[in-house]
């Protein structure tokens, strides 16, 4: 099933809260400024078929944007890339053993801005310390907070966090990073450039970044599957609508807002798949976030999707009627703790192998839906942005990534830009 999972790309977690380290500044207002959601649960066990073979072969021609990586890293440095969408000048990471049974130590951790590859600019190499400590020791199901580090990163600088990690320890990750990850042997976090490395494509305990700002500054949560995730976009280019974004809001001006891209590939609104499901995740991935004043909500073409095959367990399909309930509890939520919703259409996907007449209806009626209950505090119509006029069902060819399900780099601009921005100050 996980290959599956990879292979569509389609678009009991542990509640631990974060740990702040002693003396981490926690009179600042803070919010994140990148983050990343993990996978919390290995995929559950179910026996589908596998695509028709003339599918699957075009699926494994396409461009892959997972590489794959160890389920367990030992005396090995891991050296990951980073984007702020706010200008950060001080900063502290944040890390997770969300998986992990054992305990978790991390025997160094440094950050810099990067330059080239698995180079970083010497003179920002900072230290990173825990509680005044260089070792930091994460508990099962925990996450921890680093002290403050001055680094000044514009939004549209790489920043590189390097940790090293003794023993032999298994990974939480966020699998398709889109951003060069370098695993190298022996503690290399301050190196200048990594010798002997790897290159991966994903984020190992690092699951956010947080910068000192202002108290008038705030969070935009892009909540989703691998649509949001930016599966079919150019690796290493920032080009994920959740970034786009990003770059509209800081080029307006006004209110401060840094936006997250919380997607997972091939999650779903109701039940485990890649990842918890949305409702699952959405405290610790969303809720939890410091700063946060609003969700892009994109979820439910994973549960349309999968629904649709013919081996699929009763127990695993969603109906309309099941992934709107799904989005009124998200929204439900969010409201309790102060946060506004926007909620995103589903974009289009004949042509998909899993396309039918039955997921069309399915996908038009919770879009329908969207469009008009007033559920949300605002609504994008990413649908709409993405669509082929001609063939409604279809994405635009000149947004279609090629396996009819994922925007590539021009789509995921159109849905950016399908947002508007002044719902943020409203």
């Amino acid at each position: 099933m996980k290959t599956l999972h990879r292979l569509l790309g389609c678009a009991s977690l542990a509640l631990a809260m974060p740990v702040s380290a002693a003396g981490s500044g926690s009179a600042q207002h803070w919010i994140s400024v990148w983050a990343t959601a993990q996978e919390l649960l290995p995929p559950p066990v179910i026996a589908v078929p596998p695509p028709p073979p003339e599918i699957l072969a075009q699926l494994r021609a396409m461009p892959q944007r997972l590489i794959p990586y160890p389920d367990t890293v030992e005396d090995a440095t891991i050296r990951m890339v980073v984007q702020p969408t706010l200008a950060a000048a001080t900063m502290r990471i944040q890390l997770s053993n969300a998986v992990g049974k054992p305990p978790l130590t991390i025997s160094s951790a440094h950050i810099a801005l990067r330059a080239r590859g698995s180079a970083i600019l010497p003179a920002t190499d900072r230290t990173i310390t825990f509680g005044g400590k260089a070792i930091a020791y994460i508990p099962p199901g925990a996450m921890i907070v680093s002290d403050p580090v001055t680094l000044v990163a514009r939004p549209n600088q790489e920043v590189a966090v390097s940790l090293y990690v003794k023993g032999r320890s298994p990974v939480t990750a966020h699998p398709i990073g889109l951003n060069s990850t370098y695993i190298a042997p022996g503690d290399q976090t301050g190196s200048a450039e990594l010798a002997k490395t790897q290159e991966v494509r994903s984020y190992f305990w690092l699951n956010g970044l947080e910068a000192a700002t202002t108290p008038a500054s705030g969070v935009v949560v892009a909540f989703g599957d691998s649509i949001t995730d930016g599966f079919a976009t150019t690796p290493g280019q920032h080009r994920s609508w959740p970034e786009i974004l990003a770059q509209r809001l800081r080029s307006r001006g006004g209110t401060p807002l840094s936006v997250l891209n919380m997607g997972i590939s091939g999650n779903r609104v109701l039940r485990d798949g890649a990842g918890a499901s949305a409702l699952a995740r959405l405290d610790r991935d969303a809720l939890s976030r410091p700063g946060v004043k609003w969700i892009v909500l994109l979820e439910g073409i994973n549960d349309i999707n999968m629904s649709q095959m013919a081996a699929l367990p009763a127990d695993q399909k969603a109906t309309a009627d099941d992934i709107i309930a799904g989005l009124k509890a998200i929204v439900a939520k969010a409201h309790l703790n102060g946060i506004k919703v926007m909620g995103a259409t589903i974009t289009a996907t004949q042509g998909l192998w899993l396309y039918t007449a039955n997921s069309e209806a399915t996908r038009t009626a919770v879009n329908a839906w969207i469009r008009r209950s007033g559920t949300f505090d605002a609504v994008v119509d990413f649908d709409q942005a993405t669509r082929d006029p001609a063939q409604q069902a279809r994405l635009r060819p000149d947004y279609d990534s090629g396996d009819h399900v994922h925007p590539n780099d021009a789509g995921t601009r159109a849905m950016a830009e399908a947002i508007d921005l002044a719902a943020f100050g409203r």
